[in-house]
């Protein structure tokens, strides 16, 4: 296992670069814990494969420095910077077991006999695989083959880091989550620096620890599932995670105050001065809830109810906004207005987070 160090990095497809623009991926400057697990999260053709080929040796940055615990490998090739990966769909050799499968990788490394069985059955058992060790890997599910390259990934205790390129892609989605379980339990138990790529919310905030989100070739926020829900440093972050998003609206703040258009005004849970830009406020649904006599005016368009909560889809100033509401908790007809926890009320410029100070 290594620190991975992520110095002044950046890269272009092209041969010239010549503005921020022409970089898939914009300067980014990161320490990768040992042993975390983290997933890099992010919509299409956002960088998050660009960096994950990069810290891989697949890719040579354009610019910057990667370090495995201090020693530089930006030129090292992908064999010399003892990594292993595993694809978006499963590599196996179909005329070996599933037992030589998982063992190629320590045979490679010409392993103790006993040493490879010990690891193989532990990791076979990790994934469901034991019953399957005995056969032959053709003619196997596309399930159980991407198991197969999973466990490939895993077995080797000496690797410097796992990277995973959207691993669950093709399969079942009733195993998904069984999967993204045996995951999280592989890494507490053997410990290696895992990065995941995925653009799947519910994957990254189940399986990492930390998550990196990326838009438009750059990382906005790294964080825990926490601080992201509850502190999104860009509106892309509010946006992308939860279901819902974060509402945002247009707003002209002023100390702590925001006076949203025509509506009306609510408070800030700090103040905030000097803004420039294009200024929002940005709020959680779960951090909105109906009243009848105080709030902001709103236009209740429909209700839907998804189990565990409603979701109230409304309109504040012809704008579109989501409120969650629990199960027992009445909406009345009465219930025309909108209150939002000032604590819970992000203030936005050009989307990025202003933090304000106390009141």
């Amino acid at each position: 296992m290594a620190q991975i160090t992520l110095q002044n990095l950046a890269h272009s497809y092209l041969p010239n670069p010549k503005g921020e623009d022409d970089y898939a991926l914009k300067q980014l400057d990161h320490d990768w814990t040992d042993g975390e697990a983290y997933a890099l999260l992010g919509g299409s053709g956002c960088g998050k494969t660009t960096l994950l080929n990069i810290i891989s040796g697949l890719i040579r940055p354009s610019r910057g420095r990667i370090l495995f615990d201090g020693r530089d490998v930006t030129d090292a090739p992908t064999a010399q910077r003892n990594i292993a990966q595993v694809f978006q769909f499963p590599v196996v050799y179909d005329t070996l077991t599933v037992r030589d499968n998982l063992a190629f990788p320590l045979r490679n490394r010409g392993l103790p006999a006993a040493q490879v069985a010990q690891r193989v059955q532990a990791v076979a058992r990790m994934l469901g695989l034991e019953e399957m060790l005995p056969r032959r890997a053709r003619g196997l599910t596309a399930d159980a083959k991407q198991k197969i390259s999973l466990g490939r990934g895993m077995v080797r205790q000496d690797v410097n880091a796992i990277l995973f390129d959207e691993p669950l892609t093709v399969i079942d989605p009733h195993m998904k989550w069984e999967l993204r379980t045996q995951l999280k339990a592989l890494h507490r138990e053997f410990g290696h620096t895992m990065i995941y790529v995925t653009h799947d919310q519910t994957e990254a905030l189940t399986f990492a620890s930390r998550v990196v989100v990326m838009h438009e070739g750059r990382v906005v926020q790294i964080g825990t599932p926490q601080e992201l829900f509850e502190r999104p440093a860009h509106t892309f972050v509010g946006y992308f995670i939860g279901s819902p998003g974060m509402n945002l609206l247009p707003a002209r703040v002023e100390g702590d105050r925001a006076h949203i258009d025509e509506s009306g005004t609510i408070a800030l849970g700090r103040g905030y001065g000097g803004l420039g830009g294009r200024i929002e406020i940005g709020v959680r649904p779960e951090f909105a809830r109906l009243s009848a006599h105080e709030g902001l005016p709103v236009v209740i368009r429909r209700i839907e109810d998804v189990g565990r909560h409603r979701i109230v889809r409304a309109d504040l100033g012809g704008r579109p906004i989501n409120i969650v509401a629990s199960e027992d908790e009445p909406i009345g007809p009465d219930m025309t207005r909108v209150v939002f926890d000032p604590a819970h009320v992000g203030v936005y410029a050009d989307g990025w987070r202003v933090e304000g100070s106390p009141r």
